[in-house]
């Protein structure tokens, strides 16, 4: 069973095959928040009118904590709802959850007004945007994890030392190491594509116990709600399954986890509109464009693509993770990988990290895109050797700080995104960066313990 219609839902409840429906808005790290609504309750009210739910959903940080200073300021509006306004398209049966369907969906206020600064919202914006100018985009995530063979409880316990991984050395693209983590990444495969995702490639990646599923590329919204839907589902699974899997971008030294994000553009006729096979190199010029307006933009949207401090852990050299600015054709050391041909000519932007809000990477991509292709931006030439290691090439944003500092004072942000959606997610940043800054970290008591 993969997406149901409203229809659908009431045979399947009636069958005795559906009791719950949850109804769920992508929050601003990109995880799902909601309530489970009976199925009759459900499709008589809600799927009509909407269903309250707090407005500080979309104003807190990781540990549910809000304040002054975002646009939504949940303690002076007293905590009141906004309506969460299913999305039909969405509604499919969880495999991982019997009995239950999951509907994702928008936010707007009691008068119907959209909350701005909401994930979906912001990218829909800049969809908006690229319709007007006669194009839809296509987009495919890829997104890796590390799996360890502990329950999410004993690992809060030890305070996540001492892990044991799910596979013992580097199994990336092995065939024959991963017997031990294949019970569990077998049923997260399964049970997605059983949901509606489906799968192009899976596989084994560099740090021991990590792996990679790739899904099939869709329209960008489609793609980011099944992104949403499947780092949810499979945290399920695995707690399900006693083990426990992390999406972090960097857990420990090793290589971290990474969410590359495939990215073409087309007509809103389906026509192709990167390819161009008279050109040189086979690419149109909106193409080109395209990707020098990625470029130019990327310092003042990184805090889209890599919200959160440990996000830049993983943007270090030595991490296999980008550091500079520039671009290349099949040249996994930069940014901005360009890949495929004809139809499938696309961009793969390395950048984003395991913990990537999909919808805010995306937009950030595609309005990054659109002032390229606005202001006529003309690309440079590819880069063709190892950009990790090329100290000419212009570095992204090394830290949390620097990336909060660019994208207040961009007037790009502020022109395409609105001073709504930058303060807001500014707020996000500095909430951030407050509890890192006040908490003490095992590496300072290692250090400074005895010793200072």
């Amino acid at each position: 069973m993969t997406a149901l219609t409203y229809q659908q839902l009431r045979a399947e409840a009636e069958a005795g095959r559906i009791e719950e429906v949850i109804v769920a808005v992508p929050d601003l790290q990109g995880r799902l928040q909601g309530s489970r609504l009976s199925v009759p309750y459900f499709l008589d009210e809600v799927s009509r009118q909407g269903f309250g739910a707090c407005v500080y959903l979309l104003a807190s940080d990781v540990e549910m904590g809000t304040g002054p200073g975002y646009a939504i300021d949940a303690w002076k509006s007293g905590f009141g709802d906004f309506v969460l306004r299913p999305e039909p398209a969405t509604l499919r049966a969880l495999p991982w959850d019997p009995g239950t369907a999951l509907v994702l969906a928008d936010a707007v206020w009691p008068g119907g007004e959209p909350v701005e600064v909401a994930p979906r919202r912001v990218l829909r914006a800049q969809l908006d945007r690229l319709a007007e100018h006669g194009l839809t985009a296509l987009a495919g995530t890829e997104l890796e994890f590390l799996v360890f063979r502990t329950t999410y409880r004993d690992a809060w316990e030890r305070r996540y030392h001492g892990l044991e991984t799910g596979t013992r050395y580097n199994v990336d693209y092995s065939l024959q190491g991963l017997a031990e983590i294949e019970p569990v990444v077998r049923r997260v495969r399964r049970e997605m594509v059983r949901a509606g995702l489906p799968m192009e490639t899976a596989r084994g990646e560099c740090h021991p116990g990590q792996y990679e599923i790739v899904f099939r590329y869709d329209e960008a919204m489609a793609t980011c709600d099944k992104h949403v839907l499947f780092k949810n589902g499979a945290k399920q699974i695995a707690g399900q399954e006693g083990v426990a899997l992390t999406f972090m971008p960097k857990f420990d030294e090793g290589e971290g986890n990474s969410c590359h994000v495939h990215l073409s553009l087309r007509g809103t006729d389906g026509a192709t509109v990167f390819a161009d096979e008279e050109s040189a190199d086979g690419s149109s010029e909106l193409f080109r464009h395209f990707v020098a307006g990625q470029l130019a933009c990327l310092p003042e949207l990184a805090l889209l693509m890599a919200p959160n401090v440990n996000s830049y852990k993983r943007l270090q050299p030595g991490a296999f993770a980008p550091t500079g600015i520039t671009w290349g054709r099949d040249n996994r050391t930069c940014p901005i990988r360009v890949v495929g041909s004809g139809a499938s000519l696309r961009i793969e932007h390395r950048v984003p990290g395991g913990d990537a809000n999909p919808y805010l990477a995306v937009a950030a991509m595609v309005a990054a895109g659109l002032h390229g292709i606005e202001n006529r931006l003309p690309l440079p030439a590819p880069h063709t050797a190892n950009a990790l290691a090329d100290p000419s090439v212009p570095r992204l944003p090394t830290a949390l700080t620097e990336a909060l500092r660019r994208w207040e004072t961009s007037e790009l942000a502020a022109k395409v995104f609105g001073d709504a959606v930058v303060g807001h997610y500014a707020q996000a940043a500095r909430a951030e960066l407050a509890a890192f800054e006040t908490a003490v970290t095992d590496w300072e008591r290692m250090r400074g313990f005895e010793r200072l």
